[in-house]
């Protein structure tokens, strides 16, 4: 079966809005993803980029032309007023879960990108990380135990220097084989790759 990488930070609209069509592409190029949970501020660090919020301008517009998206897509998105999130802890969940119990990695990064993008929940706060574990199904105490984990945290730092070491310095980034594609709106470009 065909394959493709997806690339992603919980803290990037665009990462969730393309995790939302991740099934399809499967599904049109009887294909299969792999998830890479990386640090999208360790990224931005090594390359020298920065969120477009960064930019009232372009902030302003980047998130115009996001629910333009997620209307095409007919999915939920809301501005967060907690943005920018701090990931670390919550990338480090997702690289827990990979490594520990590749069952419920799903579960979790829906849970997550949900309490985000679509609740505008301050995932900033311990405690409403908390109580989001908590509801998707998760003992909130063992996996946040597990994002201390010294295997987990150096796992997360080597993803996110294998995709600098790869040319990646955005969030979401796809691969098809050597091919990148960069951003959300690159989903056609990974299709016709895949095809």
């Amino acid at each position: 079966m065909k394959t493709f990488e997806f690339w992603f930070d919980f803290g990037s609209p665009a990462s969730y809005l393309a995790w939302t069509q991740v099934p399809k592409i499967e599904a049109d190029c009887a294909a299969r993803a792999s998830y890479h949970p990386m640090l999208l501020g360790g990224v931005f660090q090594a390359t020298g980029n920065h969120s477009p919020a960064t930019i009232p301008a372009k902030g302003a517009y980047t998130f115009t032309d996001f629910d333009r998206f997620a209307r095409r897509y007919g999915v939920p998105l809301n501005r967060n007023p907690h943005f920018p999130i701090n990931t670390l802890t919550l990338m480090r969940g997702a690289t827990g879960l990979q490594l520990r119990e590749p069952a419920r990695f799903m579960g979790y990064c829906d849970a997550v990108f949900r309490a985000i993008w679509v609740d505008s929940l301050n995932l900033n706060d311990p405690a409403t990380v908390g109580a989001v574990l908590q509801a998707a199904g998760f003992d909130a105490q063992a996996l946040l135990a597990l994002t201390q984990d010294a295997e987990v945290k150096d796992r997360l730092k080597a993803v996110t220097q294998q995709a600098i070491d790869r040319g990646v310095f955005g969030a979401p980034t796809f691969f098809v084989g050597d091919q990148m594609f960069w951003g959300q709106d690159r989903i056609d470009f990974v299709k016709e790759a895949l095809q």
